[in-house]
């Protein structure tokens, strides 16, 4: 790869200091969509997370696996399921999930970021399951064993974070008995975000961010208010996949979030574009217009 000019990268590194004092002792929760995950992509994201926690932001990387979960699915003959965007989750479906999410997604994201890190490994892998981080009740019986969360322990988080270490959370949670349920990935990131208070919550997700026109990458929207968000939700241009993901960045910004991001994380090195350029990649939500 071509290295820029020596000016160039210096007017790069001056436009990054405001945002990197900004966001310093900030936390900022990444999610990180099933469709975005790749070899190639994970190296770049482990990469910018080393980067952020080096400059002191307390980045937070959450995961979902629904591609993944899918291919399993069938390679077992079973189809898989969805009402309103959300997975139908049997127990056999439960089991093949945490195998996914847990077993492989999760160690795979904690072996790269630590492979990037050098002599110190600084990520580590966390369920939602452990230590009742994820407390859950039942959602609607129709789902099967899908759960919403009622409860994050944020303190859990904090703790690893203060200790220098780079949590990895799967969305696997359990109620109060110790059943475990399936979790919408971009729920649990925002319950995750909310509870620790974060600044920011980034959706890494396998398209630009919300487009006027699904079908033209031209009509992104850079910008918008929570309200006028949600009145989208009810249009024929949005995907029922994406619609979990649109409500949650807007309840996160309702609820105390300052920011929430929809940006492409097939674009790599899009999450330090995002966060500490002047030019914007994707799609920013916050509660009220101040741009």
């Amino acid at each position: 790869m071509a290295s820029l000019p020596p000016l160039q990268t210096a007017r790069i590194l001056v436009e990054a200091l405001p945002y990197i004092r900004q966001f310093a002792g900030k936390s900022v929760v990444v999610k990180l969509g099933g469709a975005a995950i790749d070899r190639e992509s994970d190296l770049a994201l482990a990469q910018d997370v080393l980067l952020l926690r080096s400059v002191g932001v307390r980045c937070v990387l959450v995961h979902g696996g629904g591609p993944q979960v899918d291919t399993m699915l069938r390679r077992v003959g079973k189809e898989p399921e969805f009402k309103d965007g959300l997975r139908v989750t049997d127990a056999e479906t439960l089991e093949i999930v945490r195998m996914v999410l847990v077993g492989k997604i999760n160690r795979d994201l904690v072996s790269t970021i630590n492979s990037q890190a050098g002599d110190e490994p600084v990520a580590v892998g966390v369920s939602g399951e452990d230590a009742g981080l994820l407390e859950v009740t039942p959602a609607d019986s129709a789902f099967g064993f899908v759960g919403n969360v009622t409860k994050v322990r944020a303190e859990l988080i904090h703790r690893l974070l203060d200790d220098g270490l780079s949590p990895v959370i799967s969305t696997v949670g359990a109620n109060a008995e110790g059943q475990p349920y399936n979790v919408n990935a971009d729920e649990a990131a925002r319950a995750i975000a909310v509870a620790m208070k974060a600044e920011k919550i980034v959706y890494l997700t396998a398209v630009p961010g919300l487009l006027e026109d699904p079908k033209d990458e031209a009509t992104l929207i850079p910008r918008l208010t929570s309200a006028e968000l949600r009145e989208r939700l009810t249009h024929d241009s949005v995907g029922k996949g994406m619609i979990p993901k649109l409500k949650a960045c807007a309840d996160a910004v309702d609820q105390g979030v300052g920011f929430a991001h929809i940006i492409d994380g097939r674009v790599h090195h899009s999450l330090l574009i995002e966060l500490l350029t002047d030019h914007g990649v994707g799609t920013m939500i916050k509660r009220e217009r101040s741009w």
